[in-house]
């Protein structure tokens, strides 16, 4: 049996990407593997797999604790405050 959203997150009212780039990347000119959407501010950072993990970082700074992929086709979310992974909506 699936685990319910955690209290953080709500599927309802999805922040997604404005452009497909990690903000903080693009200032210092680097790269990144794959990208991550906050939910509470909606800004997009790279995720662990990528040299700077800027969206863990943006959690710790911020506390904004749920993000969702930003990568196309997948329909998901992480909670870093309950450490949960959540899937949402119908997968394509």
């Amino acid at each position: 049996m699936a685990q319910p959203p955690c209290e953080h997150f709500d599927s309802n009212s999805l922040k997604t990407a404005n452009e497909y780039v990690c903000e903080e990347c693009v200032k210092t000119g680097d790269s990144w593997v794959h990208l991550r959407t906050c939910q509470t501010c909606g800004k997009t950072h790279c995720c662990d797999s990528s040299p700077n993990k800027h969206a863990t970082k943006h959690f710790h700074a911020s506390h904004h604790p749920v993000v969702i992929s930003a990568e196309p086709g997948e329909k998901w979310a992480w909670c870093y405050q309950d450490e949960q992974f959540m899937r949402y909506g119908k997968v394509d």
